[in-house]
């Protein structure tokens, strides 16, 4: 009982905490011990929404008008998932992402005469729609987007938009069978 109201505590000054450096909340949310290294402004948290320890919301680029990374209700993030932002990832109400994730909006470009590092973000908005299931280990790219109720098998790297209503799984991840029922 006891531990259980200190993980409570801890998680309400969390919030407090974020909330002073920037971060909208929309309701109470569950935060363990998150990375939420440079806010802009830019993170939208839903009501009801549970980050686990070792999460990590990375904002790269100045303020923005709408959030680079917003979070819908009731949605899960397990242990040491990344999100990665310049533009924009936007993750559906009733989420859940399995541990190990990274999940980006852009990534650069590259040639023979650029050094990695040195080149502009290539950026492209990136979408879970309602419902979806992340495995273990998944890497979501940029400009894709995640149909509603649609399940991605661990250990997948998806490099394209998925249809609502699937399990897909692979590198790179293809749709296996639809979701019935």
């Amino acid at each position: 009982m006891i531990t259980r109201i200190f993980i409570g505590l801890a998680s309400r000054a969390r919030m407090l905490y974020y909330r002073v450096r920037g971060v909208e909340f929309e309701g109470k949310c569950w935060l363990r011990a998150i990375e939420a290294p440079r806010f802009h402004n830019a993170i939208r948290l839903g009501d009801g929404a549970a980050l686990d320890s070792g999460v990590v919301l990375l904002v790269t680029g100045g303020a923005a008008e709408t959030p680079k990374i917003a979070i819908g209700r009731h949605t899960y993030v397990n242990r040491h998932t990344m999100f990665d932002a310049t533009e924009q990832i936007d993750v559906g109400e009733k989420v859940m992402i399995g541990p190990f994730c990274y999940i980006t909006d852009h990534d650069h470009a590259f040639g023979p005469s650029l050094a990695p590092g040195e080149s502009v973000y290539r950026s492209a908005p990136t979408r879970l729609e309602d419902r979806c299931w992340i495995g273990a280990h998944v890497t979501i790219l940029k400009g894709v987007t995640i149909g509603a109720g649609s399940v991605i098998g661990a250990g997948s790297v998806v490099t394209k938009s998925i249809p609502p209503g699937v399990v897909a799984a692979g590198n790179p991840a293809r749709v296996i069978r639809k979701i019935e029922g």
